[in-house]
């Protein structure tokens, strides 16, 4: 089940190569949306041999503009309602240095679409696999370019994975809400939410922290990789100190494995959401199957984000600041 059109995408990479020699690929964003593009730079920063390859906050990328934004520049956008300032200004700032800018973004004729070269507008309503349109789209986007510039051996099981992720990642966050009621009941008047991950979902759990805990929840959270665990963060671990852990399957799991071993090892109040429970390298090609796990990890704790913010009587469109005030 192909949740996105991967044929749009090819023929948007196409018409870029058939007028530009790619050699950088910027990802710019913010929170979510930002969090959300950090996939296809991990991937594409591993897979790539040759094009250079960087994720940006909006405004970072807007006052400390890269010497190397230009011609041979293409530029990846996001936001979900197409009209984060931040993002549509660097999306002028892309344009007038003469780079090609892709937004993707859920509101046809939004803002975010004035500057783009190109436009994909993605779904995110219908259930929890529309939920990642936005960053499936941005995957394939950065596969397709690898393809037609370098070449990819592993394209065709890549090719292959998007048209099973969507459907499992369904499937898995309809069959979560057992474990979700759990975790929202022992989580509920937590201080605190530590959330730590690897590999493709480091920022899963970025996002996990900063939006749907900090910003839908008003939790205190913070988030680090599960490879700087023992680099720091470890040493508040304490008996019941709260933690969600995003456990991959593939390449990074021994780190999380590492992570996850330390926590039960003193107790700490533990959540794994963990994509080998989900079955991912069974249904994907193991080759592959290490890149989409941020999309499994986004549709199954989306469930765990709803039904925490149900028993706090909070819901997640709740805001004090945003949308609000001027700031």
């Amino acid at each position: 089940m192909y949740n996105i059109n991967l044929n749009q995408v090819k023929e948007i990479v196409s018409s870029i190569v058939a007028d530009h020699t790619i050699e950088n690929v910027a990802f710019v964003g913010c929170g979510a949306s930002k969090s959300e593009l950090y996939p296809a730079k991990y991937f594409l920063s591993n897979a790539s041999k040759k094009l250079r390859v960087s994720h940006f906050t909006a405004n970072e990328f807007n006052l400390d503009t890269p010497d190397w934004l230009g011609d041979t520049t293409v530029v990846i956008s996001a936001s979900l309602g197409g009209s984060t300032p931040e993002t549509v200004k660097a999306n002028a700032v892309a344009k007038a240095a003469g780079a090609t800018v892709i937004s993707v973004t859920h509101a046809s004729g939004s803002a975010l679409t004035k500057d783009a070269d190109y436009s994909i507008i993605h779904g995110f309503e219908a259930n929890y696999a529309a939920k990642l349109e936005k960053m499936g789209y941005v995957m394939a986007l950065a596969l397709e370019i690898l393809q037609q510039t370098d070449g990819y051996d592993k394209y065709d099981k890549m090719i292959d994975g998007f048209g099973k992720i969507f459907d499992l990642a369904e499937k898995s966050a309809q069959s979560a809400k057992k474990a979700a009621k759990q975790f929202a009941e022992e989580y509920k008047d937590a201080p605190v939410v530590y959330v730590m991950s690897s590999g493709g979902s480091t920022e899963v759990a970025y996002s996990t922290s900063i939006c749907l805990m900090m910003e839908m929840q008003w939790i205190n959270s913070g988030s680090f990789h599960s490879g700087e665990f023992f680099h720091g963060p470890f040493e508040i671990v304490d008996k019941n100190v709260p933690f969600v852990l995003l456990m991959n399957d593939g390449k990074t799991r021994d780190i999380d494995v590492r992570a996850l071993t330390f926590l039960q090892r003193f107790n700490a109040l533990t959540t794994v959401v963990d994509a080998k429970d989900y079955g991912l390298s069974s249904v994907i090609s193991s080759d592959v199957a290490t890149y989409f796990n941020p999309l499994l990890h986004t549709a199954v704790f989306r469930v765990y984000a709803e039904e925490l913010s149900s028993i706090r009587q909070h819901p997640l469109s709740k805001r004090r600041y945003m949308w609000k005030l001027e700031y």
